[in-house]
């Protein structure tokens, strides 16, 4: 099989160059240096060299115009930047030097578009999938529990990674031209939204035990405070907890949130020694 990427014109990046793209961003990650102004682009720039020394051999000047073009802000998701890288490589070989501006365009586009989706599927449902696999095992004591979590979450990225960057580069200036993004994108992330919010709503279900230890005695009678809940509706405590804690993320500034979390520990085993909860 030949080492060229199959498409309708002769090309110059081949399969190989694609391959050191995505080892470039598997090892470096986009964070290889991050600023303030630029956030991300000098990984991503790293990501590319691969393509710009094969787009422009020897010539330097071509070198650098490419360099610079690629040195401009850019913020994504890890995940989902295969397939920009994909586009990007694709765009900057099949136009000529007074449309460049289009390969800077269209990255900045799809920057904010496939972010949503790598963070939809990758930091809500991905995730928390492959964490409550691992948490099952964990909780029996197996300690392939953690092990279990870590194959199933990268093993997940690393394919989306790899692949998004072969059928970025063999697909998406079709998948550009055509319109229909915008379309694609949103199904997506509704769907991804859906399946994450399923997923966290059985997580908290299976793992948020609140059961309340209050027992009221009245005439002789046995008032059992968790089993009047429990009639109300079963798991509710866990449930007005986690909606509660949502609703103060939303108020409290991210600094603030190691704080919580130290503030429900100290609370809980407080109410636990207690007696109030159990």
């Amino acid at each position: 099989m030949s080492n060229e990427v199959e498409t309708k014109n002769s090309k110059k990046i081949t399969r190989k160059d694609l391959n050191k793209v995505f080892w470039r961003l598997q090892i470096w990650g986009l964070n290889v240096t991050s600023t303030l102004v630029l956030t991300q682009a000098i990984g991503f720039l790293n990501a590319m060299v691969p393509i710009i020394r094969r787009l422009y051999g020897d010539n330097k000047e071509l070198r650098i115009e490419a360099m610079k073009r690629h040195l401009t802000y850019f913020l994504s998701q890890i995940t989902a930047t295969g397939m920009i890288l994909g586009i990007t490589a694709a765009v900057e070989e099949t136009t000529s030097e007074d449309e460049k501006e289009a390969v800077v365009a269209i990255k900045a586009g799809m920057m904010g578009p496939l972010a949503g989706i790598g963070d939809s599927v990758f930091k809500i449902t991905i995730q928390a999938i492959a964490g409550s696999i691992g948490a099952a095992y964990a909780l029996q004591g197996n300690v392939l529990g953690p092990i279990l979590m870590f194959v199933i979450y990268n093993g997940i990225n690393i394919v989306v990674k790899y692949y998004g960057i072969i059928f970025g580069y063999e697909k998406g200036t079709e998948f550009i031209k055509s319109g229909n993004q915008k379309k694609v994108m949103q199904k997506i992330i509704n769907i991804s939204t859906a399946i994450g919010v399923m997923v966290i709503g059985a997580l908290i279900a299976q793992y948020v035990k609140i059961n309340v230890g209050t027992v009221i005695y009245t005439k002789g009678t046995k008032i059992v405070i968790q089993k009047l809940l429990d009639g109300v509706m079963p798991k509710l405590l866990p449930l007005l907890f986690t909606l509660g804690l949502y609703k103060l993320h939303s108020y409290l500034p991210r600094k603030y949130l190691t704080w919580l979390i130290f503030a429900i520990l100290i609370l809980g085993t407080v109410l636990a020694v207690m007696g109030i909860i159990k």
